[in-house]
């Protein structure tokens, strides 16, 4: 069994409701309608139902599984409304900003999630991560253990002699530009809860720089360095080293030069990068070069599952995530 596959009957165990604001694009309604043939998830589109319909009807898929609602006229849309100005008027929302940003799928969509009519949200085909991100920490909010939204990506390399038999995590490759060593410290933290709530091996963390052991000297480095020994302090169940280069972190016999004693270096199954341009280029450098599956950016830190997808994702990417959504969801328990 494939590693989507694996996330795909996990997500078959408990059934959730997953939430696709972007309905008006043919990758996103043919990746919905893949989720509801495989079975792994129940699928809400936002928007119009004669545009989806057409959608399917062009490439002859059958909607009538999905729930399909249009916020223009749908029976909730006052009852959302009303709800979003609550959670916004101390911001200086007033009732008649709530009624107009509720017509707006991707709000609809995080009141359904908010309110418990639906699980998750998956969008970001046609909006910006920013444009995703903002309603859910508007509404949903960050979860109660943490303050930092992250994102990683699940990266299944063909050559299984690296990380868990080929799959790595790597955080954070999409939202924090420069953490400060507490953020780094944080980004470990949730990256390795959720390689063991995706992968379900023990987590492994590296905190990689261009230095190992002190082999090189800067303030990039010792911000490395202080958000290994941070969650060392906090954390001390985790696996965890740092700093660390990135052959001291896979590759064993390197590691025994570089990083002598260290229970993790050769073996590491999450990558911590220390800053956005470094996880951003590592992550496609895999991707590309090493020809992996990169499955993201699947966020986490958030109250209730949302997730981002690229703005050239396909159709096949949108199921992928919906999946994550789904597990993230059970998780939520």
């Amino acid at each position: 069994m494939s590693f989507i596959d694996d996330i795909k009957s996990k997500a078959k165990k408990d059934i959730k409701t997953i939430v696709l604001p972007e309905s008006d694009d043919e990758r996103v309604v043919l990746g919905g309608v893949k989720v509801i043939g495989e079975g792994f998830a129940k699928i809400v589109f936002i928007g119009k139902e004669e545009k989806i319909k057409n959608i399917a009807k062009k490439h002859d898929l059958d909607v009538s599984r999905a729930t399909i609602i249009d916020p223009e006229n749908s029976e909730k849309t006052e009852q959302y409304a009303k709800a979003l100005y609550e959670l916004r008027k101390d911001k200086g929302m007033t009732e008649e900003q709530a009624k107009e940003l509720i017509l707006d799928p991707v709000y609809y969509g995080m009141m359904m999630v908010k309110l418990d009519d639906a699980d998750g949200l998956v969008s970001g085909a046609n909006h910006s991560t920013a444009d995703t991100l903002r309603p859910a920490l508007q509404i949903l909010k960050t979860s109660s253990d943490t303050k930092l939204v992250s994102a990683f990506f699940v990266m299944v390399v063909p050559d299984k002699t690296y990380g868990a038999d080929g799959v790595l995590l790597f955080g954070d490759c999409a939202l924090n530009e420069n953490p400060n060593a507490l953020s780094l410290a944080e980004i470990a933290r949730c990256s390795s809860n959720s390689f063991k709530a995706f992968v379900g091996k023990e987590p492994k963390v590296a905190m990689l720089s261009y230095s190992t052991y002190g082999s090189a000297a800067s303030e990039s480095v010792t911000k490395v360095r202080e958000a290994t020994n941070i969650i060392k302090e906090k954390y001390p169940e985790l696996k965890i080293d740092g700093e660390l280069q990135l052959d001291a972190a896979i590759i064993k016999s390197v590691a025994e030069k570089k990083a002598p004693g260290s229970d993790i270096a050769g073996e590491a199954n999450v990558l911590i990068f220390p800053d956005l341009n470094a996880g951003n280029i590592g992550y496609k450098l895999v991707q590309r070069f090493a020809h992996a599956e990169a499955y993201g950016p699947i966020c986490q830190g958030i109250a209730k599952p949302v997730n981002d997808l690229s703005r050239g994702c396909s159709a096949e990417d949108v199921a992928g995530v919906v999946a994550f959504t789904a597990v993230q969801a059970q998780m939520q328990k």
